[in-house]
């Protein structure tokens, strides 16, 4: 005896697929960086003054998942362009580039290797413990870094801080005036990056 397929019973098939699909891919995200919309500050102290530098161009993105309350992190990334960072004096800015190797080094690279936490504080808000390889004038150290997580209905936004020292990247504080004036080996990267 032959059957034949209902409209309606293929059609409510039809739905099924399409709402499934769809559930797929509302459940994973990749978001890119808007430069304009981030900061990223470098600060340091020297014989003279405290200083700091921002950096004028960035790229990156972050890939999500989420199946339940809390996202999955599968991948992080982060770039910026080296002879991008910006102190507004053209002496400290030529000093930074010649540490950093900007001549061979373009970009300074994070990218993350393993999540190691990360815990809902509510409100679309997640507290993350991370650890990622940090490239900077050509030396990759692994470090652990800890940020917060905001997401929207179309943002995700990244907040935190990570403190070391040149000499881990084999950076030689910069000096100025014939020695007169040194760098402290010590920095503080601040970020608030915002992805779409």
């Amino acid at each position: 005896m032959k059957t034949e397929n209902h409209p309606l019973k293929i059609s409510k098939t039809l739905i099924f697929l399409f709402t499934f699909m769809c559930s797929i891919t509302m459940f994973s995200q990749t978001y890119s960086l808007n430069n304009e919309s981030s900061k990223l500050s470098v600060f340091g102290i020297s014989s003279l003054h405290d200083w700091e530098v921002v950096a004028e161009k960035q790229s990156g993105s972050i890939a999500l998942e989420k199946s339940g309350e809390t996202p999955a992190i599968k991948s992080l990334d982060f770039k910026v362009v080296a002879e991008s960072l910006e102190s507004g004096k053209s002496g400290m800015n030529k000093n930074t580039y010649k540490a950093l190797k900007t001549d061979k080094y373009k970009t300074i690279d994070f990218k993350l290797t393993q999540v190691n936490a990360i815990t809902a504080k509510g409100s679309g808000v997640y507290n993350v413990k991370s650890t990622g390889d940090l490239t900077i004038a050509g030396t990759t150290n692994a470090i652990h870094l800890n940020f917060i997580l905001t997401l929207t209905d179309n943002k995700a936004k990244l907040t935190g801080s990570y403190t070391f020292k040149m000499t881990q990247f084999k950076i030689d504080p910069p000096t100025a005036m014939f020695g007169t004036i040194t760098t402290g080996d010590e920095l503080k990267i601040e970020f608030s990056t915002v992805l779409q």
